[in-house]
């Protein structure tokens, strides 16, 4: 009998649980999170709530009527989200946004 594949689907559930786990941690209790940029660009983040299924970030732009949903993408640390020319790669409280190539370091608030 081959025990591998009951091996491989705990690694697996382990592993999407864990990401979940992380990911909810960011999401703050699924409020938005405030960032301020290096750039002066200043947007609330909101998370969508751990699950399975790849999550997803929506940016809203302070000052603007702007605003990007950005489907959660791989990564080896942190999250990362990245649709097109943008991108937003969080890891703790810190974060960069890169848009058209230009990439800005963002803080989230307390």
């Amino acid at each position: 009998m081959n025990r591998s594949i009951p091996l491989v689907g705990w690694a697996l559930s382990t592993a999407l649980f864990l990401v979940g786990t992380a990911h909810g941690a960011v999401a703050q209790g699924h409020k938005p999170v405030h960032y301020t940029c290096a750039d002066g660009t200043k947007l609330q983040a909101m998370f969508s709530p751990p699950s399975t299924a790849p999550g997803s970030v929506k940016l809203v732009y302070a000052g603007s009527s702007a605003e990007t949903t950005l489907p959660q993408a791989l990564s080896a640390d942190g999250g990362r989200y990245m649709q097109g020319e943008v991108e937003f790669w969080i890891k703790g409280k810190g974060a960069t946004l890169t848009r058209a190539g230009k990439a800005t370091t963002c803080r989230a608030s307390s």
